[in-house]
């Protein structure tokens, strides 16, 4: 809800704006709109409605979407870049000169959508459902990327964990179990932390 004595300042609300009309049409041409399928890609467009709706519950659930990932994209690239060596995987594309160079720099938004996100949390608080409904929206969202995009994309990895192809297990028990860990992984030690900083009152 927006109110009258706004918690989160206009500039912020208009330069992420004027981010969204220049990174999405530019994705859109350069990588497909199959791309709007990445949950980090479905975060931009939520934290922007967030932003402007002030909402708790939707920068809640996208901070749960892209703390953990954020901090994994940049230790992955920071350390590939330092050692030529990547730790954890899924960021390769930031160095293959066949990727088109406007998106790699473009990526570079991982960087900064926790931080939006995380500046958020301090002004408007940490809402506790925003685990369920995330959960909710990358249950919906996983089988929809299975269905609708090219396997050799791998786009959330519901193909291979880390960007890589998997042949363990066959396609739909791995992307159960995908589904099911995504959340237990990635949200749930995000929102333990802000529900203890919460009842620390270092937080709304």
């Amino acid at each position: 809800m927006l109110h009258q004595d706004s918690a989160l300042p206009l500039w912020l609300k208009l330069l992420f704006t004027g981010w969204i009309l220049f990174w999405a049409p530019s994705f859109a041409l350069m990588l497909g709109a199959q791309n709007y399928f990445w949950l980090c890609n479905v975060a931009s467009f939520l934290i922007l409605a967030g932003l402007w709706l002030e909402s708790r519950l939707l920068l809640s659930m996208q901070w749960l979407s892209v703390a953990v990932v954020g901090i994994f994209w940049s230790l992955d690239v920071g350390s590939a870049w330092m050692t030529g060596v990547h730790p954890i995987g899924g960021t390769e594309y930031m160095f293959d000169p066949e990727h088109p160079w406007l998106a790699r720099v473009l990526s570079l938004y991982h960087l900064f959508l926790p931080l939006v996100a995380g500046f958020a949390m301090v002004r408007l608080g940490y809402d506790r459902r925003a685990l369920w409904w995330q959960a909710g929206l990358t249950w919906l969202l996983l089988p929809l990327t299975y269905l609708f995009t090219e396997p050799e994309r791998n786009i959330n990895w519901v193909h291979g964990p880390f960007g890589s192809e998997q042949t363990l297990l066959d396609p739909l028990p791995y992307l159960a179990m995908l589904t099911v860990a995504w959340p237990l992984v990635l949200y749930l030690p995000v929102h333990g932390a802000m529900c203890w900083l919460q009842g620390r009152r270092l937080l709304r």
